[in-house]
Order: structure tokens, then sequence, then C-alpha cells
């Protein structure tokens, strides 16, 4: 996805108006790490607190372009949290806030002037439960774009179609676009949600476990889906389900929790990240070991 060069504080300004480009900017790729591809996300020292409370700790790990990323671990542990650092949804929870820095395509996000809606636009997000609209399956789709300022129909159904093929969805839907968003299947209704993310052309797609609410079937086809976008987008996930992790991630990040007895309070901790293979086959971390194995839970 061939995009124009601009720096972060040009690109995450408030919502272009339709007749400016919709394309979202890449700077220059920067040097590659290790032989790796190019960095998209790098977190430095990120804690995460809700009012006094901090719920993650010290993350340090950078997210590569083009690949997915799942993140895993036991209920607790802070993975949607940090999930949601990578496109600033905790500004949206009173009292949150965000310790060190995260830095998108080399800027940080969190700097003054930078635009959370922009950030959004920018880096999509699919959540847990399909939440369509109740609106149609088309407007349901449609509604990003317009609120970017496109309003001519010719272009809208163009969106529509490429954002409901991406998804994986078209060919079921196609023939009744003006039925309710609210009418399909769970798995349907998680592809339209995938589907209304993409029509605004993100260049990130957040994941906060899409597939939990799903049977076998329905998941199957959204890890098909993750397989295939991947070539356009990249993919951060968060899973509780470790097979899925090695299924479809390229790289894993496993979190685990810090308990304080004295409080009875417990902190998010980043234990270990690498590539999927080896996170699942020759984790550095006893504590990884033990939950991939099945030891803790």
């Amino acid at each position: 996805m061939e995009q124009p060069e601009q720096d972060l504080a040009t690109s995450l300004q408030p919502p272009r108006t339709a007749a400016e480009p919709q394309a979202p900017p890449v700077p220059e790729p920067r040097e590659s790490w290790g032989g790796e591809g190019n960095p998209i996300f790098d977190a430095e020292n990120v804690s995460c607190y809700y009012g006094a409370f901090r719920a993650v700790t010290d993350v340090s790990l950078t997210i590569y372009e083009h690949e997915i990323t799942a993140f895993i671990g036991p209920s607790g542990c802070g993975k949607t949290t940090v999930l949601r650092t990578l496109n600033r949804m905790n500004d949206l929870v009173p009292g949150a806030h965000v310790e060190g820095d995260v830095r998108y395509r080399g800027a940080s996000l969190y700097s003054k002037g930078v635009s959370p809606i922009a950030v959004r636009r920018n880096i999509g997000m699919v959540f847990q439960k399909p939440n369509p609209f109740p609106k149609s399956i088309y407007d349901n789709v449609a509604y990003g774009p317009r609120i970017n300022g496109e309003h001519k129909k010719a272009k809208l159904d163009e969106i529509v179609e490429r954002s409901l093929r991406q998804a994986a969805l078209w060919d079921e839907v196609k023939d009744r676009l003006k039925a309710s968003g609210l009418s399909l299947s769970g798995g349907q209704a998680q592809r339209l949600c995938i589907a209304r993310t993409l029509a605004v052309e993100p260049d990130v797609v957040l994941m906060d476990e899409p597939c939990s609410a799903l049977d076998p079937i329905a998941t199957s086809a959204i890890e098909d889906l993750m397989r295939d976008i991947k070539s356009r987008y990249t993919i951060v996930i968060v899973t509780h389900n470790m097979q899925q992790a090695t299924r479809v991630s390229d790289r894993t990040a496993f979190f685990s929790v810090l308990r304080n007895e004295e409080s009875d309070t417990r902190t998010g901790v980043l234990v270990e990240y690498g590539r999927t293979q080896q996170i699942f086959e020759d984790p550095k971390d006893s504590r990884t070991e033990a939950y991939v194995t099945g030891q803790v839970g």
C-alpha cells in the first residue's frame, strides 16, 4: 500500500475533508533492526495507570510492519491495556494515563498536539464482542468514510465493496446490503466490524480477542482473514487462545502479573517477547515455559 511520506505531527491531525488525500501517510522506512522488518511501534518503559493504580509496569517492545503480533497471558496481566495504548483508547477512561513513550513510525503518539481521533483513524481497533451499528450493512461500512468527508455514492460503493471483500464477507452479503448489520451471525458480524475498520484505510489494525465469542468455524474464517490482510496492514491481537497465537502470529509477547500481597493488587508485566516459534518451543523464561506448556493458567 503505497503512501506519501509525512511526519507524525502532520499525519495525525484531525480528519481530512473529502478533497484531501485519504491514504494514511508512511514515513521513510527506518534502518531495520537485526535483519528484521521496519519497526512500526516502539514502546519504551511504558507504565499504565488508572488513577493511582499502576495496572502495567515498564513494558518495552517493538512491533514490526506487516506482521501479526500476539499478546498472550493470564487474565488481569494487562494485555488489553497495553493494546489500547497503541491507539490511545485508554484516553477515554477517566483517570487513566500513560508513562514512558510509545512511538509510531518514529514519533511519539503522546506528544502534545497529536490528535487522538486521527491516531485512531490510522490505528483502527476491532473489539472482543462484535458491535455492528444499528444500521444497514452498507451504512456500517460507509460510516467512517462519511465521517471523514466522503459523500460521493460511487466512491462509497467502491469502498464498501472493497472493504467487504477484504473482510471475506462480500459474497455472503452482496445481495442484502440494505439489511441490518444486527441481522448477521456472530462470525459475520465480527467480519463486518473488521470491514468497517478497513474502510477508513488504517495503517494498523488492533484486535482485542476478536474470536472469543465465536465458534470454531467462524474463528477459522477470522484467522484466515488475518493472514490474508497482513500483507497490507500490521495486526496486533490479544488472545487467550494459545493455539490461535501459534497459528496466526509472527511474534508473541507473554505478559504475567506481579502480585503485591500487602495491598492485594496485581500489576501486569511483560515477561518475554520474540518470534512465536521461539516463545512456544524454546522460551527463555521459566514463567513463559510454565504458561505455554499449561503448568499454570
